[in-house]
């Protein structure tokens, strides 16, 4: 099977890096990224760029790594273990936002491409996770998705939204950490249209999350809706170190921590037992919201 060139996909991956933070610091107004050059001992390095204190973001980070050795860690393997021992190669972009403002909703996009020997694959993915829903920005995520994905494969959104759903999951909660997006591992097969899309879909993100920020950002906000944001963000930190396969892999394979650890908020909060007002917004997040909804 014709292994896609992967100094092409690291090319890409550095110019998408780029045109996000581009337009996330014109958006910003205030704040700039700082950026830091890192290498990885046994192969490898990145260029991590984090941002903080603006009008917009109170901490982001877009983070593209380049990492290979002689052996992939157990994480890697778990579900591949004919890909044990192999060599491997693994190219990315990551991206996770966290707005000052609790209406405009945390997003996470990846994108990556694998292999190891003979092996390879895309993965990647982009999901949405306000701390107070609005169907009409979840509508507008979701189609943006699926117009990327159509454009390749009518059968890409359905099935990577159903994947979103499944594995953005806090099990430990019995709740979605947001309202999904899409989500996809392990692709092969022909090189050249996977890679079409998978640039395709990873060029959408800021179309899809970027006019939800400038609905939002304005929206006036008191202490009540601060506090249950940083509530929700310590869910999103229990799903992060519970259970995302990028992060375990990250620390398992011997990656830079700072940049692995750049998801989380710089600010969250935990309660005993916390219980939402009957029939709040606080409330209306969890049972019309964080349950699988055909949004598009």
């Amino acid at each position: 099977m014709q292994q896609p060139a992967t100094e092409v996909i690291e090319a890409f991956l550095l110019n998408l890096q780029d045109r996000i933070c581009a337009a996330l610091e014109n958006a910003d107004g205030q704040a700039r990224f700082r950026e830091d050059h890192w290498e990885r001992p046994g192969g490898g390095g990145g260029r991590t760029r984090v941002i903080s204190d603006g009008a917009l973001l109170e901490k982001g980070g877009v983070n593209f790594s380049k990492v290979h050795g002689d052996k992939l860690p157990p994480s890697a393997t778990a579900h591949r273990p004919e890909l044990a021992g192999q060599p491997f190669t693994a190219v990315g972009v990551s991206l996770v936002l966290h707005p000052r403002n609790p209406y405009v909703p945390i997003v996470h996009m990846n994108y990556r491409f694998f292999s190891a020997g003979p092996v390879w694959w895309f993965g990647g993915g982009a999901d949405l996770t306000p701390s107070y829903g609005f169907a009409e920005d979840a509508r507008h995520f979701h189609r943006t998705l699926k117009n990327a994905c159509d454009r390749h494969d009518p059968d890409f959104y359905p099935r990577f939204k159903a994947w979103c759903d499944d594995y953005f999951t806090i099990k430990h909660r019995q709740e979605m950490r947001g309202v999904g997006g899409i989500f996809f591992d392990d692709l092969s097969g022909d090189a050249q249209s996977l890679q079409a899309f998978w640039e395709d879909v990873a060029g959408s993100f800021l179309e899809s999350y970027l006019p939800i920020a400038e609905r939002r950002r304005h929206t006036p906000f008191g202490e009540r809706e601060r506090q249950f944001q940083l509530l929700r963000r310590g869910r999103y930190v229990e799903f992060n170190l519970v259970y995302d396969r990028g992060t375990l892999f990250g620390l398992q394979s011997g990656g830079r921590t700072e940049s692995i650890l750049m998801s989380l908020p710089p600010l969250a909060a935990w309660e005993y037992d916390w219980q939402a007002p009957e029939d709040s917004p606080e409330a209306r997040l969890k049972t019309d919201f964080l349950t699988p909804r055909d949004w598009a």
